[in-house]
C-alpha cells in the first residue's frame, strides 16, 4: 500500500478517525427509548447509552472527535434484535475529558469498564473508523469478552509510515491552526455534494472536541511508541463493511479473509466515509444480514 498517496487521496479512511455525532439530530438524547449511564474509569466517568433488548449485546464504538449519537441511524433498526450499548469514549461526548494519553489501549480499557458496569459477559463490538483499532485492542486485552468484531470503514492493521510521514500527518493537530486543518480534513470525507448539510453538522460537532483530545488520539494511533493494533488470527467472526474506495484493495480483502474461519467482507457503493449516515437503509440491511449470518442477533421470525 502506498501510504503517502493514500493519505492524500483518502485521509479519513486511512486515519480511521471520522464518523461522529452531530448537534441535535445525532446527539445521544435523540436515540429512541435510550437510557443514559456513567461508568467509573479510574477517577473519571465514561458515558454510555443503552437501548433495545435481547439475548445478545452489540457495543458501538465511534471514531475520532465523535460521540455515541453517531450511531443514531442504527438504533431503530436493531433495538428489537439485541441489547445495544453506545459508548462515548474518554474525551468525547458526555464522558470526562481529562488531560491523559489518549491511546488505543486507553480507549480499550474504557470500553471494558463500560462492559463491567453494564454487566456484559460477552458482546459483539462494532467500531467505525478509529473505533476499529479500539475494538482490536479490546480483543487483544480481553478476547473472552468478544463475540465478534465488526469493522466499519476502518483498518484492522496500522499502516506502515516513517516518523517523518507521521509528523507531517498529525503534527497540524498540535498547532493553533488545528481547527482549519480539521475543517479541510472533514471536507475530504464527503465526496458527494448533496451531503453538504450533513458535512456541516459533522464538522460543527467535531470542532467541539478539545484540542488535547484530538491531538492525543492522533498520537495514540500513530506514534512509534504505541503498539500497532494489527489484528492477526481471531477465533471470532471478523466482519467488514466499507464504503468503496481505492483504499480497500484486493490485498487488504485477502488479509481480512485470512484472519478468521468466520469472515464476511462487504463494500457499499456510493457513500463516503460516513456510510452509515449517508446510506443508512443500505448499511443497516447489510449489517443485519451479516449479524444474522453468524447468529449475533435475534433471527427473523
Amino acid at each position: 500500500m502506498n501510504i503517502p498517496r493514500a493519505l492524500v487521496l483518502i485521509p479519513g479512511a486511512l486515519l480511521l478517525v471520522m464518523g461522529c455525532g452531530t448537534p441535535g439530530a445525532l446527539s445521544p438524547s435523540s436515540l429512541p427509548a435510550e437510557k443514559s449511564h456513567f461508568a467509573q474509569f479510574g477517577t473519571n466517568k465514561i458515558h454510555y447509552v443503552t437501548a433495545g433488548k435481547g439475548r445478545q449485546t452489540l457495543v458501538f464504538v465511534h471514531g475520532w472527535a465523535c460521540s455515541a449519537g453517531f450511531w443514531r441511524e442504527q438504533v431503530p433498526a436493531l433495538a428489537d434484535k439485541a441489547r445495544l450499548i453506545l459508548i462515548d469514549l474518554p474525551g468525547h461526548g458526555q464522558s470526562d475529558k481529562p488531560k491523559a494519553d489518549y491511546t488505543m489501549d486507553y480507549f480499550a480499557q474504557a470500553v471494558l469498564a463500560v462492559l463491567r458496569d453494564a454487566r456484559v459477559d460477552k458482546a459483539t463490538l462494532l467500531g467505525h473508523s478509529m473505533g476499529t483499532p479500539v475494538i482490536c485492542r479490546v480483543y487483544t486485552q480481553a478476547p473472552e469478552k468478544v463475540a465478534a468484531l465488526v469493522a466499519v470503514d476502518g483498518l484492522l492493521r496500522r499502516p506502515k509510515m516513517t516518523p517523518e510521514q507521521v509528523e507531517r500527518f498529525i503534527g497540524p493537530y498540535h498547532t493553533p491552526e488545528y481547527r482549519g486543518h480539521t475543517t479541510r480534513f472533514v471536507n475530504a470525507m464527503f465526496p458527494n455534494p448533496e451531503t453538504g448539510p450533513l458535512r456541516e453538522r459533522v464538522l460543527s460537532e467535531m470542532l467541539e472536541t478539545p484540542q488535547h483530545v484530538m491531538s492525543g488520539a492522533m498520537d495514540g494511533m500513530f506514534a512509534a511508541n504505541q503498539p500497532a493494533w494489527d489484528l492477526e488470527k481471531a477465533r471470532v467472526p471478523v466482519l467488514v463493511i466499507n464504503a468503496r474506495s481505492p483504499m480497500w484493495t484486493a490485498e487488504y480483502e485477502a488479509y481480512v479473509r485470512s484472519l478468521s474461519p468466520k469472515t464476511d467482507y462487504r463494500v457499499i457503493d456510493g457513500p463516503g466515509h460516513f456510510l452509515m449516515l449517508e446510506k443508512p437503509a443500505e448499511f443497516n440491511a447489510a449489517l443485519i444480514e451479516v449479524l444474522e449470518k453468524f447468529n449475533l442477533i435475534a433471527l427473523k421470525q
